[in-house]
């Protein structure tokens, strides 16, 4: 390596992949993808840039360091449990699966039993970077495809490190092999043992007084050194890098400081992961992938295939849906950025002999490279197979409700308020939820709900979408929401539709297939947070909802591409900043206790009318002139900012400082 090689490698790499990435962020491709293509470019086996991928190696397995810790950091038992029974069971349902079939073409293909588990093993990570990309950007990680992809990635990370134990274990001989494995585990179990009882003994005290010091500097590098220590210190003990940074990531995870580290080493990681994609794309030799692309092609559709169909048979026992169950698979059928830690693992240890490195090189790279554009067409492309079934397959049967009732689809935070607020006031009502554990908790309080899935014409007519007086939408799927509302127009064409949906930017698309009022969940926690600055600031509640209906109809006009008239909207702009309340609790010494409001002559003088008095705890609005004003009683007057300073003063003379604006 000549002195000033690797900087120029590095210049070399972000100066070509910077471009590409831009390019692809304008076509709303992942830039994982652009740095994919960016390593095939300029790689050896490319252009020829960088001839020597060695050194750009050795960073990308610090990325890959990196990449692991922050995975740790955001693993936990909690998080573990918040996932659910249900998507636990499905994710390890999933990998068995998955790993099965997996395993038995290796078998029927002649490989060894050891090299099938192996392949097993590599086909089961999916790529969180791409998938949680993807679906974040689509805004569906709350829609139930998406918290099943989310959760079922969660399960892949926790099984890489056993994964990888038993990686090492198939590297013996069948005499050694009982011997190895007791051997492999007693110092896997003193590593993680002397690992996580170190850091839990040491690190949080060692943070805590570098948190004291107020010195972000220090905090990240105390970071980094915890990182890369309990790395270097796993592969003293046999282990490997990547191992030793998930631990040390898993032990602060349930430490205080997890968000703080999180957000302090994310820069690292995602400047060292570019890397560690590029360097995988330069992996790709171009002449092998020429030579063999028809096989290659065909080997990466059927991974996606087999991951697809094992996702698919995992979901689909548990949701009752098809669509759900395709779109989950399709958005977990490529092979993750984790299958690279086993297969550098097995490379060297002679599970993988070169060529097969390269065939697993290759149809990674074609099936990374395809992941967006699966998970893109995997929404629409599910209600086809969806339609071939009958709904009695996917729904099951409940008690249909009265007609002219309210049907409620989804049972989620605003789906059990309106269930609640309906039972109160004696409506009738269903709701059609999917989720088998929201179905239980509302049977179990009682609720008349449907399990099945609202984007099917037979789940809708079966909740009696037909003769409902309103039907409302308030779930996280966008995509499935739009299909809800075309079917539910065309199945009733006067009731009212009113749907939930998270972004301003879909309301025009809801609006033209049929839905009555859209509620864009972005602007109305913009217009909630501004009413509640107002409501701090003692401004009453009516000019709050002046201002508020203001802005939803400007706001709502003006992000949809229309324009109220300019001149009324300043008109009413100056009524509301002119126009206020105040409140003036009346001391004994006032000139207005013991006197009427005729007598006091206020609105004559000043221009401020008295729209409430409170007395003795009691409210009187709108009082009559005759009213007579006692000490200790507040007014609530209206008025512009000046009329009511004129009128404090007026209310206020005499009283020696002890007015009371409240």
């Amino acid at each position: 390596m000549t002195e000033g090689s690797i900087l120029r490698d590095l210049v070399v790499l972000f100066a070509t992949a910077l471009p590409i990435v831009f390019i692809f962020q304008r076509l709303n491709v992942p830039s994982i993808v652009g740095f994919l293509i960016a390593g095939i470019v300029i790689g050896p086996h490319g252009a020829g840039l960088i001839a020597q991928s060695a050194d750009v190696e050795n960073l990308a397995e610090l990325g890959l360091v990196l990449l692991l810790f922050v995975v740790g950091l955001e693993l936990s038992l909690s998080q573990l449990v918040r996932l659910g029974r249900i998507i636990i069971w499905a994710g390890g349902l999933q990998i068995l699966l998955t790993g099965g079939i997996a395993w038995g073409i290796a078998m029927a293909a002649g490989f060894a039993a050891r090299e099938a588990v192996f392949f097993g093993f590599i086909l089961v990570q999916s790529s969180t970077a791409i998938v949680l990309k993807t679906l974040s950007d689509r805004g569906e990680l709350h829609a139930p495809h998406g918290r099943l992809a989310t959760g079922i990635l969660l399960i892949q990370d926790l099984c890489l490190v056993p994964m990888m134990l038993l990686t090492r274990l198939l590297t013996t001989t069948e005499a050694a092999l009982w011997t190895a494995v007791a051997l492999v585990l007693f110092k896997a179990a003193v590593a993680i043992a002397v690992i996580v009882l170190a850091a839990r003994l040491l690190m949080p005290a060692a943070l805590r007084q570098i948190v004291r010091l107020r010195s972000r500097e220090l905090f990240v590098g105390a970071i980094i050194l915890f990182c890369l220590g309990t790395a270097w210190l796993a592969a003293l003990f046999g282990l490997s890098l990547a191992v030793g940074a998930l631990i040390a990531g898993l032990v602060i995870s349930e430490s205080e400081y997890s968000h703080q580290v999180t957000a302090d080493i994310l820069p690292f990681r995602d400047a060292f992961i570019s890397v560690f994609f590029i360097s995988v794309g330069m992996l790709l030799q171009l002449d092998f992938l020429q030579a063999h692309l028809p096989m290659l092609l065909a080997v990466a559709v059927g991974v996606v295939l087999c991951k697809a169909v094992a996702t698919i048979l995992a979901v689909l026992p548990v949701y009752h849906s098809l669509r759900v169950a395709t779109v989950t698979g399709l958005s977990l059928a490529q092979v993750g950025e984790l299958s690279f830690v086993l297969a550098r693992l097995a490379l060297p240890a002679g599970l993988m002999v070169p060529v097969e490195y390269q065939v697993f090189v290759a149809v990674a790279v074609l099936t990374m490279l395809a992941a967006p554009f699966l998970i893109h067409g995997a929404a629409r492309a599910s209600y086809a197979p969806q339609d071939l079934l009958p709904g009695s397959a996917l729904a099951v049967p409940g008690q249909r409700p009265a007609r002219h009732h309210v049907v409620v689809m989804g049972y989620g935070l605003n789906g059990e308020n309106l269930a609640h607020v309906l039972r109160e006031t004696g409506l009738q009502y269903v709701i059609i939820e999917m989720d088998p554990e929201r179905v239980v908790a509302a049977r179990a309080n009682g609720e008349p709900v449907l399990f099945g899935d609202a984007t099917r014409l037979e789940v809708l007519r079966q909740a009696g979408a037909a003769t409902a007086n309103v039907i409302v939408a308030a779930i996280s799927d966008p995509v499935a929401t739009r299909r809800i509302v075309a079917l539910s127009r065309q199945l009733n064409a006067r009731a009212p539709i009113i749907v939930r949906t998270r972004y301003v930017a879909e309301m025009d698309d809801l609006r033209r297939l049929g839905a009555t009022e859209v509620i864009p969940e972005e602007f109305e926690t913009s217009v909630e947070i501004f009413a509640r600055v107002l409501r701090r600031l003692r401004v009453p509640r009516n000019v709050i909802q002046l201002q508020v209906d203001l802005i939803r109809r400007q706001g709502y006009s003006m992000l949809r591409g229309l324009e109220l008239p300019r001149q009324t909207l300043d008109q009413l702009g100056q009524i509301l900043a002119a126009a206020t309340t105040e409140s003036f609790m009346v001391p004994k010494n006032s000139p207005a206790a013991h006197r009427s409001i005729r007598e006091l002559q206020l609105r004559k003088m000043t221009g401020v009318t008295i729209i409430a008095v409170v007395h003795d705890g009691k409210t009187l609005t709108n009082p009559s002139p005759d009213a007579v004003i006692e000490a200790g009683d507040i007014l609530v007057m209206v008025g512009s900012h000046a009329q009511l300073d004129q009128a404090m003063e007026q209310l206020g003379a005499g009283a020696g400082g002890e007015d009371v604006n409240a």
